[in-house]
């Protein structure tokens, strides 16, 4: 498998936040959101089997495994490392952008998927069907960078009832883009039942561009 990194950390995210993780970080997306934060996920790698991840994961104290990218999803081999991590017994994150078929996924994966707002330059590219394929063990997240991406999340997560569908629905607003106290405003007057998160890790570690 193609993997940027592998280091362990604080889940910065999702109803997940606070607790700590080991990040398994595979190389490669097919994506260019405006606000990208792991472009230098994009092509750095160094191949490693599933056995050699594993093995990796050993020194770290945490049963919490978080896959993510790039986008983890387009390697076909992600899903032989979510079986082997289940067997082991870990409880399995895996962060998507939501454009990549979600129908082959195990269901005992906690899956957080993101669909992406008209500011990020990709919104063309969610893949809506994937909803079906989301439960109550599931979340999505909208990362906002302004009143438009608001408006727009709001009517998608009622025309989907998203609020029923998953675990948690989650705003997110873009890091240095959108002040925090604009968007809890505008979730504390929406009336829907959603989440406001901030990105925990870069609160604590600021100056922190990537993990170790």
């Amino acid at each position: 498998m193609r993997i940027n990194e592998i280091f362990y950390s604080i889940q910065g995210e999702s109803s997940y936040i606070g607790r700590p993780a080991v990040f398994i970080r595979l190389s490669g997306c097919d994506l260019r959101c405006t606000y990208c934060d792991t472009s230098y996920a994009f092509n750095e790698y160094r191949e490693l089997t599933i056995p050699e991840i594993l093995q990796s994961l050993g020194r770290y104290a945490t049963k919490l495994a978080i896959v993510t990218g790039g986008e983890p999803l387009l390697q076909p081999s992600v899903h032989d490392l979510f079986r082997e991590l289940l067997e082991l017994d870990y409880e399995v994150l895996a962060e998507t952008g939501g454009h990549v078929a979600l129908d082959s996924m195990d269901p005992r994966v906690h899956k957080i998927m993101d669909l992406k707002c008209p500011s990020s330059g990709m919104a063309q590219h969610n893949r809506f069907e994937n909803i079906q394929w989301l439960g109550g063990n599931d979340e999505i997240k909208f990362v906002v960078g302004d009143r438009r991406d608001f408006e727009w999340s709001c009517e998608i997560i009622r025309r989907y009832n998203l609020q029923s569908r998953v675990g948690a629905v989650l705003f997110s607003p873009v890091h240095h883009a959108l002040p925090y106290d604009e968007l809890a405003r505008w979730v504390l007057e929406c009336g829907l039942k959603v989440r406001l998160q901030l990105q925990l890790h870069k609160v604590i570690w600021p100056d922190m561009l990537r993990g170790v």
